[in-house]
């Protein structure tokens, strides 16, 4: 398929900002090396949270502002906190490190949670369904069923749980006698979805949302295969046992639960709303 007939925007800065980011996540996270900010902290100098910049639909930015699920529950939780909230909009690769050594209070965005990121995190309740899909191109008829991509080149996004989750993926496919093929690994998922559309790729493994989302923006290039992971939930992230300003986005969460707002907004961003949502969630993998 010609360059020219679908774009995915990244621009120069943001590929050496991303850049940047990946290789200071080269350096194992210190957990416990920088103290997160106690409540009186927050009160006092507001409340520091990090979304991510290009997630649809969860968060990212349209004509120069940022939209989405996450950002659309961070102008309602400016109304509930009784102090100021700041907002940092920066690279996926940058947000959990950035909140596990002190630098956010809150990576406001759809963060999987699994066992390694809960050495160094705790998360909020679930915000949605996070079970993990293939993507493939429009009308690839090597590929009808999970079986099918034996094999096959994966994209995937660098640094993400979907990545580590991968295994499960390789363990039901030698179930049928086949393997995974090469892993290539993305610093943003618009690049992992050129390079399908472009056949660099034969799938890309994402979150059953982002891949709706994905599908409904481009159903002539692209069609949503099936699950290739157990169950799995996205939430809020912040520092390792900083329980007060967890209870306080629990209790935000909640109460937006409660008025129907967070309903409103899931039907709105994913098409569905998810009533069945686990209050706490641990990971096996």
């Amino acid at each position: 398929m010609p360059r020219s007939s679908i774009t995915f925007p990244v621009s120069l800065s943001r590929r050496l900002l991303l850049g940047l980011a990946a290789a200071q996540l080269a350096v194992p996270l210190l957990v416990g090396s920088v103290q997160a900010a106690s409540m009186d902290e927050i009160k006092k100098r507001g409340l520091i949270v990090a979304t991510e910049d290009d997630f649809r639909p969860f968060e990212f930015v349209k004509d120069g502002k940022p939209t989405g699920f996450d950002n659309e529950l961070l102008e309602d939780l400016r109304k509930f906190a009784p102090f100021e909230v700041k907002q940092e909009i920066i690279p996926w690769t940058g947000l959990l490190a950035g909140v596990s050594t002190g630098k956010y209070d809150v990576a406001l965005t759809a963060a999987i949670i699994t066992k390694e990121r809960k050495k160094s995190l705790d998360f909020t309740s679930p915000i949605a369904d996070a079970t993990h899909y293939y993507v493939k191109r429009k009308g690839d008829t090597s590929i009808n069923s999970v079986k099918d991509l034996s094999g096959k080149i994966c994209g995937v996004q660098a640094g993400s749980a979907l990545l580590g989750r991968l295994p499960e993926l390789e363990a039901t496919l030698k179930k049928d006698g086949g393997s995974l093929g090469k892993v290539v690994e993305y610093t943003s998922y618009p690049e992992a979805y050129q390079d399908l559309a472009l056949k660099r790729v034969d799938y890309v493994v994402n979150t059953i949302i982002n891949l709706k989302t994905l599908v409904a923006e481009k159903p002539a290039v692209f069609e949503l295969g099936q699950a290739v992971s157990g169950k799995s939930f996205p939430a809020w992230a912040v520092a390792k046992d900083n329980k007060d300003l967890l209870a306080f986005l629990n209790d935000f969460i909640a109460k937006e639960k409660t008025n129907g707002r967070f309903a409103e907004l899931q039907k709105k961003w994913f098409g569905e709303a998810f009533p069945d949502l686990p209050v706490a969630f641990e990971p096996e993998f």
